[in-house]
């Protein structure tokens, strides 16, 4: 038995609980995956780091640039540039915005690790099945060992699509028939990544650290990943393939093939023939990438004993940014449904300064 569980060790999934831990809840996270942060992901190959879902942050609210500060005031971020490009369709490269973009040196899931000091965390242990004891509290089934948690209430902080499926047997006799709608109208994008790690004779190296691609069929974005890691030993890049582009290869069951292509079709596009012939190269799909339908509040709740929420970076759209914000607005919640302890005025980095 623990007051609170926390499906998602995701941004929004690590602040929640990091936020009722801290007031005196005991919390324990489950994550599917080996290692921490969601789609703020970082590969560790080839000697080096590689981000490869969200590849840099741009803080825009008051209280996710105070998060940003704090980080850089650790050593956990530093700028990477100011000044993003753009590539039109008749290949000229021009300025696409100029604010600072805040990268982590030594990875972006740095920033999970963070959030994570303190957290009973049980990682590669998938939730199979949700249900409702008798004494009403929600019990979670997991995966590898069939084994059991039982919970006072529950925050579902993984993307909507994956929260539906866990949530929809359930039925409308347990969850309200709105709510499973609204979770369900909640679409998103997808994206192929491929990270790719050239000779260190590699030559022109761009001038540019980050540039998107402007209507093109199948390029979205291409950044100098080693440029944010220090002493790099080779230049290596990722890029991320637009949405149509992804959609059509998601189910592909090699992806070698579909990065090289890829490759391909940014070495022609960048004149930078090099790029299509890479040292080594690994290939990520992310089948929920984006939100391309949010929804359009903080946290998406169901109005009934026990407390069940669910959050993320669908709430508002703004990664990152909001997957934070979501975070704690969704501990607020639940903390009003529960003991009402006091919270660190929900304000996450409180809890490190």
């Amino acid at each position: 038995m623990t007051d609170i569980a926390v499906i998602g060790a995701g941004m929004a999934g690590l602040v929640c609980a990091q936020q009722l831990s801290q007031a005196g809840y005991s919390v324990l996270v489950v994550e599917k995956s080996r290692g921490l942060g969601g789609r703020v992901a970082t590969r560790r190959l080839q000697g080096t780091w590689a981000d490869h879902g969200a590849c840099d942050l741009k803080p825009k609210g008051e209280l996710f640039k105070r998060f940003v500060d704090l980080l850089c005031d650790r050593h956990i971020l530093e700028v990477w540039t100011d000044t993003v490009y753009q590539l039109q369709p008749n290949s000229e490269i021009s300025i696409r915005d100029s604010a600072p973009r805040y990268v982590a040196p030594m990875g972006m899931n740095t920033i999970a690790k963070f959030l994570a000091p303190g957290l009973e965390i049980l990682l590669n242990q998938r939730v199979i099945e949700i249900a409702l004891t008798p004494e009403n509290n929600w019990r979670l089934t997991l995966e590898s060992s069939n084994e059991e948690l039982i919970a006072k209430a529950l925050v579902i902080a993984i993307p909507a699509p994956q929260a539906f499926t866990l949530l929809a047997p359930l039925g409308e006799h347990l969850l309200e028939q709105a709510f499973l709608h609204n979770l369900r109208s909640v679409e998103f994008y997808p994206c192929i990544s491929a990270i790719a790690g050239y000779p260190p004779t590699s030559k022109p190296l761009p001038k540019w650290k980050a540039l998107n691609f402007i209507d093109h069929t199948d390029l979205a974005w291409i950044g100098l990943d080693s440029s944010k890691r220090p002493n790099p030993q080779q230049p290596h890049f990722v890029v991320q393939s637009s949405a149509d582009f992804a959609q059509n290869h998601l189910e592909s069951p090699d992806l070698q093939p579909v990065g090289q292509y890829l490759l391909q079709r940014a070495a022609a596009s960048l004149n930078l023939p090099w790029l299509n012939t890479p040292d080594w190269m690994q290939v990520h799909r992310w089948r929920y990438a984006f939100p391309s339908r949010p929804w359009h509040a903080s946290f998406l709740s169901v109005e009934t004993s026990p407390p069940l929420i669910c959050c993320g970076d669908w709430c508002g759209g703004n990664l990152v940014e909001s997957a934070i914000l979501s975070g704690l607005a969704t501990a607020e919640k639940i903390n009003n449904q529960l003991y009402r302890l006091t919270l660190n005025d929900a304000n996450v980095f409180n809890v490190f300064a």
